[in-house]
């Protein structure tokens, strides 16, 4: 007349024993997409920052160094200037952030002539100079 209590509890398993996997697969669903693909994405950008990497591109490392980019020997190596006449070797992968992108020449615009990018370089470098007073520069233009 009565059953027994454990034919009842066999009974009541509707999916077979999988109701105990659904908290773990929506666990894995919310990790992949708070943490596993927003780190991706990252990873992404940074591979295609280290791949458009040129000379004369300002840059970070990751050990906080600043400098520009003087020569870029093989595919990972860089030759990063950090101050007038200090050159140091650094692995690309270890550069963190470019800071000044520069402009190629084949991306400049037509009709620029080289002249008168020297011309400006010429005139920016009197303006900034700040080792001679202004007064004495000044004398000496006359």
């Amino acid at each position: 007349m009565f059953i027994s209590p454990a034919y009842a509890q066999a009974a009541g398993g509707g999916f077979g024993g999988m109701e105990s996997l659904l908290p773990l697969v929506l666990i894995f669903v919310v990790f992949y997409f708070l943490l596993i693909r927003p780190q991706q994405k990252k990873q992404k950008a940074h591979r295609e920052m280290l791949g458009n990497l040129h000379r004369g591109d300002r840059i970070v490392t990751s050990g906080g160094l600043i400098g520009k980019i003087s020569r870029i020997p093989n595919e990972s190596e860089l030759v990063v200037e950090i101050a007038e006449g200090v050159k140091v070797r650094v692995l690309r992968g270890m550069i963190s952030e470019v800071s000044a992108k520069t402009e190629r020449a084949r991306d400049r615009k037509p009709g620029k002539d080289e002249e008168d990018d020297e011309q400006d370089v010429e005139d920016s470098a009197d303006e900034n100079d700040d080792s001679v007073p202004k007064d004495k520069k000044d004398a000496g233009d006359r």
